[in-house]
């Protein structure tokens, strides 16, 4: 459970790998963590031996989520998720897509939410072509950053 840069990493995924386990990877940005995160990332961890979770930084989240996101810093995300015993390494990238990050681990499995598919995910052309297996999970009805910060905002409406 260590977060790492991505160079040291990979050196430590490579001794793992020649003893045959199997490497999971996603990402995301997990602001606001809610059960909907833990049950994904332990549903992803249950198809292999490591699972590696690739953090957008804040400066990538900034690209393509709405003002003010992220919530929390990623140093406090990246803590919170090292912090779950289903998630063995974390690294933060700053590209607004985890492609080189993900190629550059060429997990056996990648894992993302099943509100994607295989036309619609981004990543997945580049991850086929280096031998991942894609695998979707399903998602927890109802729950998600977006649901919290909208439920706070009914709850807490800001002053005018």
């Amino acid at each position: 459970m260590s977060l790492l840069p991505l160079d040291e990493l990979l050196n430590t995924l490579k001794p793992m790998r020649e003893q045959g386990k199997t490497v999971v990877t996603t990402n995301g940005c997990f602001d606001l963590f809610h059960v909907g995160h833990l049950r994904y990332l332990q549903a992803s961890k249950a198809l292999g031996d490591i699972l590696v979770v690739a953090l957008n930084s804040d400066a990538s989240v900034k690209t393509f989520k709405d003002d003010g996101r992220p919530i929390v810093p990623e140093a406090e995300r990246a803590e919170l998720i090292t912090a779950l015993r289903c998630v063995d390494y974390v690294t933060i990238f700053d590209a607004t897509s985890p492609v080189d990050v993900l190629t550059a681990i060429a997990p056996d499995i990648h894992t993302k939410g099943a509100d994607y598919t295989l036309d619609t995910l981004p990543e997945a052309p580049a991850l086929t072509a280096v031998g991942t297996e894609i695998a979707f999970i399903d998602l927890v009805e109802g729950r998600s950053t977006s649901s919290l910060i909208l439920a706070i905002l009914k709850a807490y409406p800001p002053n005018e």
